[in-house]
């Protein structure tokens, strides 16, 4: 029997501990159902025998403290809510017994931003991760070793999985449930709790806002300045000019604040604005493709689809207010 550890960290989201004990649970369920034993024993482990979780909320009852599980298979770390780099200070304690754990054979896996908890462990160092992407900027100031691939819904890195944002969880879980009890049984796991399991990018869901959290000024001003021109054909050099700065001291002062390059960065904005304006209006492709500043149909398309992992038309049928009112 497989041991499964959920972890209950101080300010913990109570969903992402609750969602992941129910579907290993049912998994047990069908399988008695089918007259076999359990595959999983699934424990709630804690720092202390009662742990607060969503700001005080709701307290979670965890009988076994780190010290009552010398081994396990499989740890799962949820998502945390509130200020990150508190949180993460509130539940160091955690961090050499996850460490231990990996190292007796154990795999990790982090729900959304419980990514932090597990790339501040430092096994994460040098590999792939994904998390939240509304968190992917903190995630990469915090944790710079870590190479951070926040479109992905899911990593597999050696026994160190990751899944995105929110419930993107329970693709993870069932990922895990396919690993551990074979297609068949995720499959019948992802009927019984609606899951789409075909989804494999958060891209779609990503809101870009600009990375703004650095304190270099005249980068900031080339952000604002595209964002407020963006369907004008914009280029490096018109920028360099307006800064008074070198195109290379440009570049790489960009990419070092922002962590695109001044051209993807520009891409990024316009399909921003394309995606609001599929959304909101009833406007052909055509028409938000030249509104947003570009003129080339295939080249529109191949980046929407590059950053969205959908192309104008699929985006639109899911997302559009227009089409839902109709």
């Amino acid at each position: 029997m497989k041991r499964i550890s959920i972890l209950v960290p101080q300010g913990a989201i109570l969903g992402s501990i609750e969602g992941p004990r129910l579907v290993f649970s049912e998994v047990n369920a069908l399988l008695a159902r089918l007259g076999q034993p359990p595959l999983f024993a699934v424990q709630l482990v804690g720092l202390k025998p009662e742990t607060p979780v969503c700001g005080g909320l709701y307290t979670i009852a965890t009988p076994l403290l780190l010290a009552d599980v010398p081994t396990t298979d499989l740890v799962i770390i949820p998502a945390m809510d509130g200020d990150l780099g508190v949180a993460l200070e509130a539940n160091k304690e955690f961090l050499p017994w996850i460490v231990r754990q990996y190292q007796q054979g154990a795999e990790v896996a982090s729900l959304c931003v419980g990514a932090f908890l597990l790339a501040a462990t430092g096994l994460l160092d040098g590999r792939q991760c994904t998390t939240h992407w509304a968190a992917a900027q903190d995630f990469r100031r915090m944790f710079p070793a870590v190479e951070l691939i926040e479109h992905k819904l899911i990593t597999d890195e050696r026994g160190l999985y990751s899944s995105g944002g929110a419930f993107s969880y329970l693709n993870l879980v069932l990922y895990l449930i396919e690993k551990y009890a074979g297609h068949d049984m995720a499959v019948l796991c992802a009927k019984v709790f609606q899951i789409d399991m075909e989804r494999v990018s958060q891209s779609a869901f990503i809101v870009f806002n600009g990375q703004k959290a650095h304190d270099d000024e005249p980068i900031r001003k080339a952000q604002d300045y595209i964002e407020e021109n963006y369907q004008e054909k914009i280029t490096v050099e018109q920028l360099a000019d307006m800064l008074a700065l070198g195109r290379r001291n440009l570049e790489r002062r960009f990419k070092k604040a922002t962590t695109n390059s001044v051209v993807e960065y520009i891409q990024r904005v316009k399909i921003e604005a394309a995606k609001n304006s599929l959304e909101s209006s009833r406007d052909n492709v055509n028409e938000v493709m030249y509104r947003v500043g570009y003129s080339d149909p295939k080249a529109f398309r191949v980046a929407f689809r590059r950053i969205t992992g959908l192309s104008p038309k699929q985006y639109r049928a899911k997302y559009s207010r227009a089409l839902a009112a109709v």
